[in-house]
């Protein structure tokens, strides 16, 4: 029995998802460059699946340099003016999992 379009463009995204999902290595980490190309594909299932995995990437960056800005000092305050959204949006997201830099 033959797929029909929407059977075809699922299969399609589940498979690109799974290869974008396997440049991934065990660290986390993913080729920026393949994904680069993935998001400017003319195929939407990889497009997709690429902005899917871009977005992750920046918001592993995101709490990556927000714990290193509060390592070094920096006031929410600060960040959220960096990031260009809200101390209290900033705050939220990151507060319980940050520690106070030390007073001067």
């Amino acid at each position: 029995m033959p797929q029909n379009d929407d059977a075809r463009q699922r299969d399609s995204a589940a498979e690109e998802e799974s290869s974008i999902d396997s440049s991934a290595d065990m660290n986390g980490s993913t080729d920026c460059g393949d994904l680069t190309d993935a998001a400017a594909s003319s195929d939407p299932a990889t497009g997709l699946a690429a902005v899917r995995a871009l977005r992750t990437l920046a918001d592993r960056l995101e709490e990556v340099q927000v714990a290193n800005a509060r390592e070094r000092g920096w006031s929410w305050q600060t960040i959220a003016d960096v990031l260009q959204i809200s101390r209290q949006a900033v705050h939220q997201k990151y507060g319980s999992t940050q520690t106070r830099p030390p007073r001067s």
